[in-house]
């Protein structure tokens, strides 16, 4: 047993921490020998990863429990619609047996117990108070995800963005974008459209169809006022205990690419509001990324770069990210080194990709006493290899878990009680009616529009460009009088470039962020 003893002994924190189970060793379930996490480190981040049906859903809950009992809030994103019973009760009695059994096995104190949650939807499609997010806040670079824009279309949709910050035509929902594309292709906006530069009209053509197509499925709920302020997920509970925050997603499940961009767009709002904090004895946010294998599928360089950053910083502003998906080779290299926590359950070995998805998940984990291959085959439901960092910052020894037992109901509740739930909601009044202000579409509509006069003006303009910008290529008189070096440099066109570029980029980077997002004004 000195194995076991040696494993234990990693598990032993002196703070606040979680219990997540008790130790497997040799086929046997160890209850004096529990399986922990400070509270401290979760904002380093973590991974919940493990075939369908292997209890990763669980496993988020039972962690959100003893998050909100701690007095931390928590965000679920509820792909599946089955995280909902968090707000209830867990079954007592015949139906909780097995509960009670699973308990006992781990030397658990299990009480049936709801905790305090908020019901959320995206757009309001679904069950929950609606969360929307205006067109400008989510940015070019989210939105380009969402629209499956290539590289170059990505930059000409963030030239649009930057147009319209210039002009002061308001994006914030897509019939605002639709109308700045659409004035941009037309004969009047052409002129617009050079002036702004890189953008061609097929391009411009490209991405006005892709909003087209986009709109057409619905998506338009999920763009708008009243945008959803993120600061709403960091409240706690009169009596102390964070609440749980959980977004209701089966009504969009046909739609992953924006559910998951729009779960990116809720960390990226949070990350340009919190102040920086450094390590704290307790996060101040947990926030649950399921179906994490969604954000990743077919994103841009610039994108993944992005996420990586994000990830990383974010841990300094007190918020921990965990990713649930199936295998660790969901997630980039980059994004999966910054994950302290692992949970691991079991994987399937059923075919040769199986197989190398699980060799490579078996390099992930520390060196440990187990033959991880042939262990992570074997583990049942709610079972899980285990390896966090502990209190000083090391990982802890590699563990085979049996997982404690959720106390709150392992199922959804009532669509009827979450509605009613959401209805008795403070925030309810706040963002449950859709406003439509002016912006972008109604200040374009109220254009005049340009007579034929208008238009032959706008001509000889054009030529009277045309002629200076040839002049100004033709090359002048020698000056008698020699330059300085400094004005050589400073006159010369790689200078003036390098000042555009700067000047530019400068600019961009007071009103948008790391993923192109608009600064919230509050």
């Amino acid at each position: 047993m000195s194995g076991a003893s040696e494993i234990a002994a990693g598990y032993a924190f002196t703070g606040p921490a979680l219990d997540l189970g008790a130790l497997l060793w040799e086929g046997r379930c160890l209850p004096d020998a529990p399986v922990r996490v400070p509270l401290s480190v979760l904002n380093r981040h973590g991974l919940v990863a493990g075939a369908t049906g292997t209890g990763k859903t669980k496993t988020l809950q039972l962690i959100a429990e003893q998050l909100s009992a701690q007095g931390v809030p928590v965000f679920l994103a509820d792909v599946k619609g089955d995280l909902s019973g968090i707000s209830a009760p867990g079954a007592d009695g015949a139906a909780g047996g097995k509960v009670r059994e699973r308990a006992e096995e781990v030397g658990q104190k299990w009480t049936s117990t709801g905790f305090p949650t908020e019901f959320y939807a995206l757009g309001g499609l679904g069950h929950g108070i609606p969360v929307r997010a205006t067109v400008t806040s989510f940015g070019p670079v989210l939105l380009s995800k969402v629209l499956g824009l290539n590289p170059t279309q990505e930059q000409s949709l963030g030239l649009i963005f930057h147009y319209a910050d210039q002009k002061g035509l308001e994006l914030y929902d897509l019939k605002d974008l639709r109308a700045v594309v659409a004035f941009l292709t037309s004969d009047e906006g052409r002129t617009e459209l050079k002036d702004i530069g890189g953008l061609s009209t097929a391009t411009a053509g490209v991405i006005l169809r892709s909003l087209t197509a986009f709109d057409a499925q619905g998506a338009a709920a999920f763009f708008g006022e009243p945008e959803f302020d993120t600061g709403e997920l960091l409240r706690t509970a009169a009596d102390g205990r964070g609440i749980v925050s959980v977004l209701e997603l089966p009504a969009v499940q046909d739609k992953p690419q924006l559910f998951s961009t729009f779960l990116m767009w809720l960390l990226a709002d949070l990350f340009h509001d919190l102040p920086e904090v450094g390590d704290l004895d307790r996060p101040k946010l947990v926030f649950f990324f399921d179906e994490a294998h969604l954000l990743f599928h077919d994103a841009s360089k610039a994108f993944l770069d992005s996420i990586t950053q994000t990830v990383r910083l974010i841990r300094s502003k007190g918020v921990g990210v965990f990713f649930v998906t199936q295998t660790p080779k969901d997630v980039p290299g980059d994004v999966l080194a910054q994950l302290g926590n692992r949970i691991q359950h079991a994987l399937r070995a059923f075919t040769p990709d199986d197989q190398k998805a699980l060799k490579a998940t078996v390099k992930t984990f520390p060196d440990s006493a187990y033959d991880l291959e042939e262990l992570l085959t074997g583990l049942g439901t709610g079972e899980a290899v285990v390896t966090v960092l502990s209190e000083r910052g090391a990982p802890t020894p590699v563990a085979a878990t049996r997982l404690r037992a959720p106390e709150s109901l392992m199922g959804p509740v009532d669509g009827a009680a979450v509605d009613a739930a959401a209805r008795a909601s403070s925030l309810h009044e706040r963002y449950a009616q859709a406003v439509d202000r002016e912006s972008a579409f109604e200040k374009l509509a109220a254009r005049p529009k340009p007579t034929e006069k208008d238009k032959e003006k706008d001509k000889e303009k054009e030529k009277e460009k045309e002629k200076a910008s040839e002049a100004r290529s033709k090359p002048s008189a020698p000056d008698r009088t020699e330059p300085s070096m400094l004005e050589q440099v400073v006159g010369s066109g790689m200078f003036r470039s390098l000042a555009r570029s700067v000047g530019t980029q400068v600019g961009r980077e007071i009103t948008r962020s790391l993923f192109g997002t608009a600064r919230r004004r509050r």
